[in-house]
């Protein structure tokens, strides 16, 4: 039972913050995409171009990792590596980017619990890693929109997979503000408003509007 006298107002340790997590990003390469056809192949690069600017404009850190990227393929997604110019990229033969050692140092070179992870094929490279991180202790958040599978089973079976095993499905969007959380944080509300502006879809052309209609400091 609740005790009221003890009810504050306090955000849920549950939530992701820029001190907390690590967001990793998991063969966002060609030949990956080409075989994905669970959804909307534009909007998956939308949405992880949106989960990679939201990283950055918190200071989250970031491991990318591609397999078999000078044999099969291809490089990293470039727009990913756009946003992280200076960033090693993990080079694997692993499907599980779990069994690569130096993609687990990175991962733990971090410090970060909460891993946020988004690749390509969810029911291959995404699974295996997440399902592997979590039974190893950490706290896994699946970014759904920012990931692709072979067909729209194979990504719906994955993630509720996932989620059975203890996994939190989430969006791109869904981190970014998370992140935020709160509009009175100045030094992150403009960035923030930019993402969203670029990434949004309908949400950031609304702010584009109410910025221009109401005022700059109009808030999504």
């Amino acid at each position: 039972m609740t005790d009221i006298a003890k009810v504050t107002a306090a955000p849920s340790p549950d939530l992701l913050t820029p001190d907390n997590c690590a967001v990793l990003f998991v063969d966002h390469q060609p030949q990956m995409f080409f075989g994905t056809g669970s959804g909307d192949r534009t909007a998956i690069i939308n949405s992880t171009v949106g989960l990679a600017k939201a990283a950055k404009t918190f200071d989250v850190p970031v491991v990318l990792s591609t397999v078999a990227a000078e044999s099969f393929s291809g490089p990293i997604l470039p727009q990913l590596a756009d946003v992280f110019p200076d960033q090693e990229i993990v080079d694997r033969t692993s499907m599980n980017a779990w069994e690569d050692a130096a993609f687990v140092e990175a991962v733990k070179a971090t410090a970060r619990k909460k891993i946020v992870i988004a690749g390509l094929w969810t029911e291959v490279c995404v699974v295996l890693p997440a399902l592997s991180a979590l039974t190893q202790g950490y706290e896994v958040y699946v970014v759904t929109d920012a990931s692709g599978g072979v067909s729209p089973q194979a990504h719906e079976h994955a993630v509720q997979r996932m989620i059975q095993a203890g996994a939190v499905p989430v969006t791109w969007l869904q981190v970014l503000l998370e992140l935020q959380r709160d509009w009175a944080r100045t030094e992150t509300y403009v960035p923030v408003t930019e993402v969203v502006k670029q990434h949004g879809g309908a949400y950031g052309l609304g702010l584009v509007y109410a910025q221009a209609v109401i005022g700059a400091d109009a808030v999504g």
